[in-house]
């Protein structure tokens, strides 16, 4: 006989802060769980910050704890770098089929670094946003789950090179490993897909690729965090130098019908916090926040007051028209509204980051979304979205629904 339903193991399908919450819940209430993530390692979007809402935590605060009820756990079974192909059946009894890639690093892999150490290809680090380079055999990050490294297929000359083969003491990379199909049975499945940027070189007037210094909020944060590129410096990445001023354009893309026409909930307190901690960083460095409207809840209201207080931040009420490079002076020239004062402006700056907004996840699936591509929850037919996967949400917001979802799915 096959398992009853209330035995069949809860798919979660994404291994970033929401699925990983979704994921210890569940097993610590006596169900046999299965969490597949596509990276090569767990921690999603939040394991890239520098610090997470609402009490300003960094990524080790938080996931450290449930990476550990993960290990501990023998009811929770993880698949990193993979992805799923196909779901079929109904709730109570789904078949889903999950391709993992070659897993070329074994796990008794130390991470000692002598592969890295003689690998000679480089490539950018995607982690960083591609602010840095990694070796084609590389660690994540060093909070990496699982802590292995992970060798880059697109990169890697593999066996016409094998340099990391014949240094490794331990045995641990072996390149005739191919990619696996597992078939699943479960009885529901959690999508915990998450979330990603919106491109923002689809922003013409904002020119986003026209400098290195213009930078996305995601990019941002990496500058910020002690273990990005410059190591938590705030520096221009165009020479490294430090910024006199940095202005931050909110809605850019947002809220507009040509590209994300909702609001995403999240940017106006990032770019609070970004301020925060530009103030911190650097006392000098000026501050200017371009917004349409300020959209601020709950404990975030205190970012805004504790700007407001701020006099080298100056927030003004106003959309960016345009944003071009002087190459005269390598200086950006923001074009702006300044509504309070009913003037159109023209200002230079060092350094700009755009607010860019969120866009879920979308899994080449049968399953539907609403309008803007987020996930319709179909709670009775046993496919529950969680978080990002269903509408924009902070972390805070993102682990409780991660936690009503465990619930759900129980039931």
């Amino acid at each position: 006989m096959g398992k009853t339903d209330s035995n069949k193991p809860i798919l979660v399908v994404g291994g970033g802060i929401s699925g990983v919450t979704a994921a210890v819940e569940l097993a610590e209430a006596g169900r046999e769980v299965i969490l597949i993530e596509k990276q090569a390692y767990l921690g999603g979007n939040v394991i890239k910050m520098n610090s997470y809402f609402p009490k300003l935590c960094p990524p080790s605060c938080g996931l450290e704890i449930n990476f550990r009820r993960i290990r501990q756990n023998p009811r929770i079974k993880y698949y990193t770098s993979s992805t799923v192909e196909g779901i079929s059946g109904e709730k109570g009894n789904f078949s889903v089929r999950i391709k993992t890639s070659a897993q070329y690093v074994k796990n008794n892999c130390t991470v000692c670094g002598d592969c890295v150490s003689v690998c000679p290809v480089e490539r950018m680090d995607e982690f960083n946003y591609n602010l840095s380079k990694t070796k084609a055999i590389y660690l994540p990050h060093e909070m990496a789950f699982p802590m292995k490294f992970t060798i880059d297929n697109e990169y890697c000359k593999k066996e016409s090179c094998n340099k990391c083969v014949e240094v490794c003491t331990y045995n641990a990379i072996d390149f005739s490993v191919e990619e696996k199909e597992n078939v699943l049975d479960v009885q529901s499945v959690i999508f915990a897909t998450g979330w990603h940027n919106y491109d923002a070189s689809k922003l013409d007037n904002l020119n986003y690729l026209s400098s290195e210094n213009i930078l996305t909020n995601v990019e941002f944060e990496r500058l910020l965090a002690p273990n990005g590129p410059t190591e938590g410096k705030l520096l221009k990445p165009s020479d490294q130098s430090v910024p006199g001023e940095v202005v931050f354009v909110q809605c850019a893309g947002s809220r507009d019908e040509n590209h994300l026409p909702y609001c995403s909930a999240v940017c106006c307190s990032a770019s609070l916090k970004h301020a925060l901690t530009i103030r911190e960083k650097l006392p000098d460095c000026k501050v200017k926040i371009f917004y349409i409207d300020l959209r601020v809840s709950g404990r975030n209201e205190d970012f805004l007051n504790k700007v407001k207080q701020e006099k080298n931040i100056e927030l003004i009420k106003g959309k960016v028209g345009k944003v071009e490079l002087n190459h005269e002076n390598n200086k950006l020239v923001v074009e702006a509204e300044d509504i309070q004062n009913g003037i159109k402006l023209k200002h230079e700056t060092d350094m700009v980051v755009l607010a860019t907004g969120i866009e879920p996840h979308n899994l080449p699936l049968d399953i539907n979304t609403n309008s803007w591509g987020f996930l319709a929850n179909g709670q009775e037919k046993g496919l529950v979205a969680v978080s990002c996967s269903k509408k924009p949400m902070d972390v805070s917001s993102s682990v409780k629904d991660a936690t009503a979802a465990a619930l759900k799915a129980i039931q």
